[in-house]
């Protein structure tokens, strides 16, 4: 147990120095070399967890879609509106999602396929709003397709203008803004007049929902200590 979870905070390690060279260099003037060097490791690690920088790309670009996760709320619409402030956050301060949102719209490069990227977060956000649909949230004529790929559409637009002007500072105020100017053509109205739309609410759910990770890692290893405590009193 001790050997996997090793080489799980290894293969992390090495994913978020992969992410943060991907966002200073982009993918075509990353080098493995430089990878090695911030990630500390050695070059039979990496090359064990990705057998190559494109791997290693396309694992970035992956974990960035799996890193969102929203708190549940009464209000499912609630949820889509937390997943983006979650992310715009994310963006200025957690290294897999900077190097993901740089490779996923940076031009040049023909070695990614990006597509599989936007596929993932336009059915993550799909998702969000068919449940919020089913529950009466979001208007009968809304086509939650077209507009789960619009958001996802815009949102890298947003994320581009952001990087330009402020290196992401602004980006939550951004979405906020975009927010107050499409869900009033996507919500009901009983449910728009409920929704927050704070900027500065990513900063609270992100903080939240590493609270809860970590105090389930830490009950995950009292409960792995305790099952190998049972194990040695039951030995002969």
């Amino acid at each position: 147990m001790a050997r996997q979870d090793r080489a799980i905070r290894t293969r992390r390690v090495i994913l978020e120095a992969a992410a943060s060279v991907f966002d200073e260099l982009g993918f075509d003037r990353a080098t493995i070399a430089e990878i090695l060097a911030r990630a500390g490791v050695t070059k039979g690690a990496l090359y064990f967890h990705f057998p190559s920088k494109e791997d290693l790309a396309l694992a970035v670009l992956h974990e960035q879609v799996l890193d969102i996760a929203v708190r549940p709320q009464q209000i499912k619409l609630q949820e889509f509106v937390d997943a983006g402030q979650i992310l715009a956050y994310r963006l200025r301060h957690d290294a897999i999602q900077r190097g993901a949102a740089r490779l996923a719209i940076e031009q040049g490069s023909n070695h990614l396929d990006r597509k599989q990227s936007m596929s993932a977060w336009s059915s993550f956000v799909e998702g969000l709003l068919k449940e919020a649909k089913a529950r009466g949230e979001v208007m009968e004529s809304v086509n939650v397709r077209d507009t789960a790929e619009l958001f996802v559409g815009a949102f890298a637009g947003l994320q581009m203008m952001s990087k330009a002007f402020s290196d992401q500072g602004d980006l939550s105020h951004r979405l906020t803004v975009f927010f107050e100017h499409t869900l009033p053509t996507i919500a009901v109205p009983a449910i728009l007049a409920k929704l927050k739309l704070d900027p500065e609410r990513g900063a609270q759910l992100d903080a939240e929902l590493r609270s809860q990770a970590d105090g389930e890692d830490a009950d995950g290893g009292e409960d792995a200590a305790e099952a190998g405590a049972a194990l040695l009193d039951a030995a002969p």
